[in-house]
């Protein structure tokens, strides 16, 4: 197997390079040798390029951000020499390994046959499965039909863009009028489902073990406005957990779990889509893709660490003002070079 450095011209034995002398990380390096069993070669730089991918879908994928916005965004930068297909199916799949992160950062919570939880415990942690798959549903029964047409008539870059703005307005509203315990616009009594502002301190449900199954579907309604891509799947969620009265930690944790449903049939989707084309797995690819996920995988979990330890000090204004300017970054640097 060869690598081969695009930019120079030049080309290296990988066993000689990196694979077999550790200059590149141990996940890395055992991809590329997973490829080679395959037959074939493996583009070092395509490689490098994939770990980029997965750099910006482990980040990206937890704060309220837009994952398929800044992988859509970077594309325009950095390319993939890949098939359209393989690209479409990478760019959903990557999330495998971001979901990964969350399965093993929060196993014993979401474990219902831990022998450390009562039966009472176990129970709980049923209903909150039972509520994480019902408030998927609706982002199933409209995102699916969907699909198809929203990757071909909204994946320009002013869309992601107007959704980044219109997003990142919406949080810090929402935030200056939780910081002011704003409760006027509440459409139903305290105790029960329904809109609500109010400060942090004060959020009606403070652990995802108390939410309710009106707020679950809720926030699982909520979760449909992300098939705009620049929304952000977890900016949608936890701005619907925000105004139906849930804490930002309860707000952020509910959409690491809803995430995990969501993911894997989308994933599985696309790769069913991928193989009905006729399409196969050239070793380069399975590289990439194999690359992609896992370094979503790790920095998932440096992520998810890092938000969570966040919002218990902070509110989500950074993350509104950060979608701004990269709306507007975006808005100008496509009207200057197109």
């Amino acid at each position: 197997m060869r690598a081969r450095l695009c930019s120079f011209g030049v080309r290296w034995r990988t066993h000689v390079w990196g694979v077999h002398h550790g200059l590149l990380p141990t996940y890395i390096r055992r991809e590329m040798r997973d490829a080679m069993e395959l037959g074939g070669t493996v583009d070092l730089v395509e490689i490098l390029k994939a770990a980029l991918f997965g750099l910006v879908e482990g980040i990206t994928e937890w704060l309220p951000v837009s994952s398929t916005g800044h992988m859509l965004l970077l594309n325009e930068f950095v390319r993939l020499d890949v098939s359209r297909d393989f690209w479409d199916m990478f760019l959903v799949v990557i999330q495998l390994g971001a979901i990964l992160a969350v399965l093993v950062l929060f196993f014993d919570r979401l474990n219902p046959f831990s022998r450390n939880k009562s039966a009472h415990e176990r129970r709980g942690t049923w209903r909150l499965w039972g509520q994480v798959i019902v408030a998927c549903l609706p982002a199933a029964i409209i995102g699916i039909p969907l699909d198809d047409w929203m990757e071909e008539h909204l994946g320009s870059p002013f869309v992601v863009a107007a959704a980044l703005i219109v997003y990142g307005i919406a949080f810090i509203v929402i935030e200056n009028a939780r910081n002011r315990a704003v409760t006027g616009a509440h459409f139903a009594k305290r105790g029960s489902g329904g809109l609500q502002l109010s400060s942090d301190r004060d959020a009606r449900i403070q652990s995802v073990f108390d939410m309710d199954w009106g707020t679950a579907i809720g926030i699982g309604l909520f979760q449909v406005l992300s098939i705009i891509p620049g929304t952000s799947r977890s900016g949608s969620t936890i701005i619907g957990g925000l105004l139906l009265g849930c804490s930002r930690a309860v707000a952020a944790e509910f959409t690491f779990f809803l995430a995990i449903p969501v993911m894997v049939g989308a994933s599985g989707l696309r790769l069913v889509k991928f193989f009905l084309k006729g399409n196969t797995f050239a070793a380069q690819e399975l590289a990439i893709l194999g690359v992609g996920c896992v370094v979503a995988f790790v920095v998932s979990m440096l992520a998810i660490r890092f938000l969570m330890n966040f919002v218990k000090k902070h509110d989500f204004k950074p993350f509104g003002w950060y979608r701004i300017v990269l709306g507007v970054v975006v808005i100008a640097y496509f009207l200057l070079t197109r």
